[in-house]
């Protein structure tokens, strides 16, 4: 069993190799972000994208349940939930009973479940599943990502994309440019006698000489950045974001956990209208090849708090922001002997907001008609970026993507 950390993905996807060097891949810090919202804001009229990555292969089965339906309750004697237990969202489908924000997101008409997607050929392996879903390449190996190649069609800035952590994603990898890592490392700006000083310091007096005025403001950005994104910070300060590795639950491991930190940190940058206009965070521990019950429905109700709060916050923008949330396979059908189910296809994919058409999308997959105990894929997951290429971020899907697939109706 090859299981998935965000750590392992990243050292095997050779991120942190010469092709993502070659592009420029690097952080980025708080005074820099606080000083590029200021002297070059993003543009009003701009949407924002937030991926959110579920690591180690999240039960769509678990997630939208198909609880009327006799096969599912015969394939998983001990796992399924009953009409009783889920939120539902018609006569055949219902969320996890952990998911009451987004059933309200639902109820609300912001949220899109998108069903059976995946890509042709499924492939078992965390690793080159998830290369897979990150390059938006499922014919041959790709070394960019398909965010990394809008960065290199579009304009090659950096700044435009960054993953909240301290490493950065494939995804964000192109050829010319590469997006940018932003560590959670928490500050404090000095208080009482010594941060009046350093205040005083910062205000601007028409007298300085050129380099009194550039340490002056200098020293104003940084005291910025300080207000603006110090508590978000301290309140994710003792998140680490490799400590995957020690997260493992019920045979689960991967991903960055602390994922509302992470959307707080998302939150503060996009009101502060920091020119980034794609975001990439992580969960992780969706491996649950045992005690797949209980796991599964703590890390979704994580994502739910966090993900349902998120939307709230950001219901007020006057621009688009976007969360799509993928992961790199679903579960087989059946349990297995530890009450956990082993990698399998595809899964629900789902896509909430203010500018999302809520509601179901693709086919949903038949439980009787299978491919060797897994789901048939119904939607490719290249229809979904598509949309989230030309409806978001306003750019044709044939500038980053291979091919020609129809796009889908959420946005």
């Amino acid at each position: 069993m090859d299981t998935l950390t965000r750590r392992k993905f990243l050292i095997a996807s050779g991120v942190t190799g010469a092709a993502a060097l070659a592009a420029g891949a690097g952080t980025v810090g708080w005074r820099e972000i606080a000083g590029r919202a200021s002297a070059d804001p993003l543009e009003p009229d701009a949407n924002v994208l937030v991926l959110v990555t579920l690591y180690g292969g999240n039960d769509g089965l678990g997630t939208v349940v198909p609880y009327a339906d006799g096969a599912y309750h015969d394939a998983r004697p001990d796992l399924a939930y009953g009409a009783d237990e889920v939120l539902e969202l018609d006569d055949q489908l219902g969320l996890n009973p952990s998911m009451t924000g987004f059933k309200a997101l639902w109820d609300d008409k912001k949220l899109a479940v998108v069903r059976g997607v995946g890509y042709p050929k499924p492939d078992h392996s965390h690793f080159r599943s998830m290369d897979i879903w990150q390059s938006g390449s499922p014919d041959h190996p790709a070394n960019t990502g398909w965010i990394g190649r809008w960065l290199d069609a579009t304009r090659p800035d950096p700044m435009r994309v960054v993953s909240v952590g301290a490493t950065l994603p494939p995804l964000a990898i192109g050829t010319r440019a590469a997006g940018v890592a932003l560590p959670l490392t928490s500050f404090q700006a000095p208080t009482g006698p010594l941060g009046a000083g350093v205040t005083a310091l910062s205000a601007a007096d028409p007298a300085d000489p050129p380099t009194q005025a550039m340490a002056a403001r200098a020293t104003g950005t940084l005291l910025s950045a300080t207000a603006l994104f110090g508590p978000p910070l301290d309140a994710a300060g003792s998140a680490d974001p490799d400590e995957d590795d020690n997260q493992a639950q019920g045979g689960s491991a991967g991903g960055q956990n602390a994922l509302a930190k992470q959307l707080g940190i998302v939150s503060r940058c996009i009101k502060a209208n920091v020119p980034t206009q794609v975001y990439a965070v992580s969960l992780g521990g969706f491996d649950t090849h045992a005690d797949e019950k209980g796991t599964q429905s703590r890390l979704l109700g994580e994502l739910d708090t966090a993900v349902s709060g998120f939307v709230k916050d950001m219901s007020g923008q006057s621009r688009g922001v976007v969360v799509a949330i993928y992961s790199e396979f679903g579960r087989r059908v059946g349990a297995n002997a530890s009450q956990g189910t082993d990698h399998g296809t595809a899964g629900p994919l789902l896509v909430a907001g203010t500018p999302v058409r809520g509601g179901f999308y693709g086919d949903q997959p038949s439980l009787t008609s299978l491919d060797d105990g897994d789901l048939k894929v119904t939607t490719d997951f290249r229809s979904v970026y598509g949309t989230l290429l030309e409806k978001v971020l306003d750019t044709e899907a044939g500038r980053v993507l291979e091919g020609s697939r129809p796009t889908l109706g959420f946005l």
